[in-house]
């Protein structure tokens, strides 16, 4: 009974340890958001396409892709202030686990365990922009899915940092019917490439 007791407190201590790192994480992100419309301008874009993609008529699917113009300037724009307003706060406080599982202050005792999310804030700005100013030439109907795959791996690395990859797993299945390597597969070679090398701990390339 003494053993159960203890590892019922053992239990409840971590699970209060996890939430209060999980609550730091995300009010350093809300913080930083706090002034942008960043997440509005993803929704109008996610859903926009959607509604695009599944116009039967070729002119009008491309009216409704064009109307998007501004819209997607302003994604570009913002997540590369994101980017850069994050880079001010510590590396302590923007450690994240590779682990699927949150581990709080895991890189107290294991930095190899964990990657720094201003880097792959970095990532995502310059992979958006890529893609916003077409630089692959793709027409209208490519280029909104890319664009698409970049804003939801974008999203899928904010939720990542702020709960757990595991959970980001599971909110972009929900949320968009789309597993993570999908994503991931259908984002330009600029931030897949970059991307990859983030998660394996290679030195991160800042363009901005």
């Amino acid at each position: 009974m003494e053993t159960l007791t203890i590892l019922v407190a053992g239990l409840v201590g971590w699970h209060g340890l996890r939430l209060y790192y999980q609550r730091a994480h995300i009010a350093l992100l809300a913080q930083h958001l706090s002034g942008l419309r960043l997440e509005q301008h993803m929704k109008t874009l996610t859903e926009g396409y959607t509604r695009a993609i599944h116009e039967q008529d070729e002119t009008r699917q491309l009216q409704i892709f064009h109307t998007f113009f501004e819209t997607e300037r302003a994604v570009a724009e913002e997540a590369e202030t994101l980017a850069r307003t994050m880079q001010k706060e510590s590396v302590k406080a923007t450690r994240m686990g590779v682990l699927s599982l949150c581990v709080p202050y895991l890189g107290r005792f294991f930095p190899s365990l964990t990657r720094d999310f201003r880097d792959l804030l970095h990532i995502h700005a310059a992979g958006l922009r890529h893609v916003v100013e077409n630089v692959d030439e793709l027409d209208a109907k490519d280029r909104a899915y890319h664009l698409s795959a970049e804003l939801f791996l974008f999203q899928h690395s904010c939720h990542w940092f702020c709960k757990s990859r595991s959970l980001a797993d599971a909110r972009l299945a929900v949320r968009h019917q789309v597993q993570y390597q999908q994503a991931l597969d259908a984002v330009s070679s600029v931030t897949r490439d970059a991307y990859m090398r983030w998660l394996q701990g290679q030195p991160a390339q800042r363009i901005l």
